[in-house]
């Protein structure tokens, strides 16, 4: 698509100096309608006052989408049923926000009649990447811009002092702080730090130089010297129900969660709300912090400070329901499939047709994984109290050590299975004798 057709642009808006600038760059760029676009994923930024900003910049309208529901319910929740960790570690808290987003802007776009998306991602980073990716699965015949990968962009704008000189000259409403050393990405799920002092592997992010750093959780150290106990309930590989002796409260304090009801002394609750009490009991406790050096989709290493509370307790507690109620084989072929599941996210390949394959096999193994886990939360520990649930394989007469159940385990049988399964070991091992 020529710069000549471009005459309607949806911009990814979150109201700073970067994007602001980018707002009315490329107004002028492509002499095109701009719309501003911010999707709210949880990140608790204040919203106030950004519509109003954005016409100031330039924009014809600007959309604040809220999208936390959706983004608990249809990004989290599916991707915790398939137990995914990037590289051992990262619980793609940024990269499961990117399709959100993507679709959001997508829909706007189809409403305005846009014919192009633009965003603010770098051309060294993942996420433009995810966002083009998500875009083209969504809706191939929309034009992505990427003013950070155009040569006259990066010329006229090669730092950010640059910037705060542009928007001073252009009229641009932005408040020009000095920028923190480390760059943060938050939303429902996690937060994420990198870059500046965080760039030296060697630097210690656990130190006392960078303990105002943090925001969802307080470090293990300075956590409570009592643990708390919290019980999970499943339905389908979803947690439904939290049950805490100070829920009621905890839900009063966070404001816009409200409980969808009771089963017995479980409080149910949304995706959403789940998440949300999630990540507030965690944080308390130390839990989810991850300093991890992880490969980008785009060839280089990246070190990168995560905190992912609400998420670490979730998966956690449903690994647990898991080791009950799903099949052994049904869980290893899963389990197999976790490093690739977890690298589709990552590299941005959510809505692609592998993706949701593998999600359709997933949500199948799901359908037993109903039950309670109850956890004792203690200075960065998850520690295991206990896991039930009434489609439990485990059996306690066969698992019993003690006797008196030979019915449902005759241990005489186990002497031809161990024989069957040595045959192949045997045959090796006289091989090699003969080979001396």
């Amino acid at each position: 698509m020529s710069q000549e057709s471009i005459d309607k642009i949806v911009v990814a808006y979150s109201g700073g100096l970067d994007t602001s600038v980018l707002l009315k760059w490329l107004k002028d760029k492509y002499q095109a309608e701009v719309i501003a676009y911010c999707a709210d994923v949880g990140q608790q930024e204040e919203l106030d006052g950004l519509e109003e900003k954005a016409l100031n910049t330039g924009a014809s309208a600007c959309i604040i989408d809220d999208l936390k529901a959706p983004f608990a319910k249809d990004f989290i929740f599916p991707m915790v049923q398939a137990e995914a960790l990037y590289e051992g570690q990262y619980l793609l808290g940024t990269s499961i926000a990117r399709p959100c987003i993507s679709e959001g802007m997508v829909r706007v776009a189809r409403e305005y009649g846009a014919t192009a998306i633009a965003h603010g991602a770098t051309g060294k980073g993942n996420d433009q990447v995810r966002f083009e990716l998500s875009t083209a699965s969504l809706a191939p015949d929309i034009e992505m811009i990427a003013p950070w990968r155009q040569d006259d962009f990066r010329e006229e704008f090669p730092g950010r002092a640059e910037m705060i000189d542009y928007a001073a000259r252009e009229g641009i409403p932005v408040q020009a702080s000095a920028k923190k050393s480390y760059s943060m990405d938050r939303n429902l799920l996690h937060i994420s730090f990198e870059s500046g002092e965080l760039e030296d592997t060697w630097y210690d992010a656990t130190g006392d130089e960078s303990k105002d750093m943090y925001v969802l959780s307080v470090s293990p150290e300075d956590a409570p010297d009592k643990p708390e106990y919290v019980q999970l309930l499943f339905e389908k590989g979803n947690c439904v129900g939290i049950k805490l002796d100070r829920i009621d409260e905890l839900i009063a304090e966070l404001g816009d969660v409200s409980a969808e009801g009771k089963d017995g002394d479980y409080t149910l609750l949304s995706p959403y709300g789940v998440m949300r009490v999630l990540n507030a009991i965690a944080g308390q406790h130390g839990i989810g912090r991850i300093d991890m050096v992880e490969n980008r989709f785009v060839g280089m290493k990246s070190r990168g400070i995560y905190e992912t509370p609400g998420g670490t307790v979730l998966m956690a507690a449903h690994r647990q329901v898991e080791s009950i109620t799903m099949d052994r084989e049904v869980m290893r072929l899963r389990d197999s499939l976790i490093p690739k599941y977890a690298e589709l996210v990552y590299n941005g390949f959510w809505f692609a047709p592998e993706r949701e394959a593998l999600q359709s096999m997933v949500t199948h193994t799901q359908e037993t994984v109903s039950g309670e886990v109850r956890l004792k939360l203690y200075k960065g520990n998850i520690i295991t109290a206990g896991r039930r649930s009434p489609l439990s394989l485990y059996d306690e007469d066969v698992a019993t050590m003690e006797g008196g159940c030979e019915e449902a385990y005759n241990q005489n049988d186990a002497t031809g299975f161990i024989r069957l399964n040595g045959l192949r070991l045997k045959s090796e091992a006289k091989r090699r004798q003969q080979q001396g």
